[in-house]
């Protein structure tokens, strides 16, 4: 039998997970679209308005998913989690308004024009709401991480009467580790999009789309991804160092460092185990560990030990890290040589095509994996040195719990696979549009010389992806 803590715990990471799969792509997809209708407006070239047409369809259909999930989500704190807002409330409260007043409204509002404004308004005023839809994506990920890092990295409070009080909003804000978090989950973004544009593209050229639009969605985002890669990893990097600063222990998990040494070894692969506290099956690169934490061959990483049994579930951290910086790499991989292909022969073959299309939700994997890892290995502290999960759970009974876990299960995969198959559906009805790639634009920016029919755009802003 599982007890309401650990039940609650998991209906949460059910809830986030589900969640945070949506505003992964909106936050970057959001500056795509923007990028494609600023290239028409440069250009008037109609295949920039084909591929923002198409995938503008699907940001509103990612985007309306993240806004159901996010509700559920912020039910919980009421219904799983009331230790949570009693204690740290006049901090979580704010910043959560803040992002609704700032960032939603923002969103729904221009998103409203993007969709069904295109024929209605100038083109500078939809290009304009595109921009705004996306600072919009921009400032709800700012806020939420806000909250998220001053969990991890509490500045700019005071107890009173067992209550958290600000005393500094911009410490509360721009604590410790928030410029690394936001950094690295805007770059994740970013990666994320750029897969899932390429892969969805690159679907659509192998079921036969021989119109322009898709090769052209499927070269921004292979081009995209090689260019923030590196970047990530050097952000990554900061990250790190950072996290070893202020959450040494999650570092000792994510490390399977067990003793404190000089010189620890990278381990590139193990099986830790928690109750002889030690690793089984080791394959290390020696001091390597030492030399990426404290940029010295002998430096020295405190282990899991020193911290008394007050640390993360060294397991999850161990692997989920090592998911994310293997599917990462992967991505590296896959994204140059895509960009190399494409440079040389200016298309993708049939094989590498395929691997793109296996990569589209590769940056899901790497997102949950890395989240995994900066959840649990907060724990046992919900703010750290502040609150512990433990002392905020709900005092209901564990059977509701687990009625509501499986509820929302059966729920979220029933709506995930309706996303996904939504997806398919939408790339396959977009090979079957007869596209007349011809039309030469007008003065006006409009487009000539096409037929009148429900597959050619009828205007500048209009038609089919």
């Amino acid at each position: 039998m599982l007890d309401t803590l650990v039940l609650s715990r998991m209906q949460f990471a059910a809830n986030i997970s589900f969640h945070i799969l949506f505003p992964t792509i909106t936050i970057a997809l959001g500056w795509i679209l923007f990028f494609f209708k600023l290239r028409y407006d440069q250009t008037s070239n109609p295949v920039w308005m084909r591929a923002y047409r198409f995938w503008v369809k699907v940001f509103a259909l990612t985007f309306a998913l993240g806004v159901v999930s996010g509700i559920t989500m912020s039910f919980q704190f009421g219904t799983n989690w009331p230790g949570f807002m009693e204690k740290v409330g006049n901090i979580a409260g704010p910043l959560l308004g803040y992002e609704v007043l700032t960032a939603f409204f923002l969103e729904a509002t221009f998103l409203g024009i993007m969709l069904f404004g295109i024929k209605r308004v100038p083109s500078r005023v939809h290009t304009f709401s595109a921009l705004m839809v996306a600072i919009g994506t921009t400032l709800s990920a700012f806020w939420i991480l806000a909250l998220n890092s001053w969990m991890q990295t509490p500045t700019g409070y005071e107890i009173r009467d067992g209550v958290v009080h600000a005393t500094d909003w911009m410490e509360v804000i721009f604590n410790p580790s928030f410029p690394y978090r936001l950094t690295h989950m805007l770059l994740a973004s970013g990666l994320t999009a750029a897969f899932f544009v390429a892969g969805l593209s690159a679907y659509r050229i192998l079921r036969g789309d021989k119109k322009q639009a898709p090769r052209l969605a499927l070269k921004t985002g292979l081009v995209l991804a090689a260019i923030l890669i590196p970047v990530q990893i050097f952000v990554g990097d900061l990250h790190g160092l950072n996290t070893f600063e202020h959450q040494p222990q999650k570092i000792a998990a994510m490390e399977g460092i067990w003793e404190t040494e000089k010189g620890a070894p990278l381990l590139l692969f193990a099986v830790p185990d928690e109750k002889a506290r030690t690793n089984h099956l080791e394959i290390a690169l020696p001091k390597m560990a030492s030399l990426i934490l404290t940029h010295e061959l002998d430096g020295e990483i405190k282990g899991l030990n020193e911290f008394e049994n007050n640390h993360p579930p060294v397991k999850p951290l161990f692997f989920g890290f090592r998911i994310m910086v293997g599917v990462g790499m992967l991505m590296l991989l896959v994204a140059w040589t895509g960009c190399y292909q494409l440079y040389r022969h200016g298309e993708l073959p049939d094989w590498l095509l395929k691997i793109t299309v296996a990569m589209t939700f590769s940056g899901w994997v790497a997102t949950l994996a890395g989240w995994y890892v900066t959840e649990v290995g907060r724990q046992p502290w919900l703010v750290t040195g502040v609150l512990k999960t433990a002392e905020a759970v709900t005092p209901v009974a564990s059977a509701n719990v687990g009625f509501s876990l499986v509820l929302y299960l059966v729920v979220y995969t029933i709506l995930l696979w309706a996303y996904i198959h939504t997806l398919k559906v939408m790339a396959l009805k977009s090979v079957e549009v007869e596209e007349f790639e011809t039309a030469e634009p007008a003065a006006d920016g409009s487009l000539t010389n096409l037929p009148q029919s429900h597959s050619a755009p009828q205007s500048a802003h209009g038609g089919n992806p």
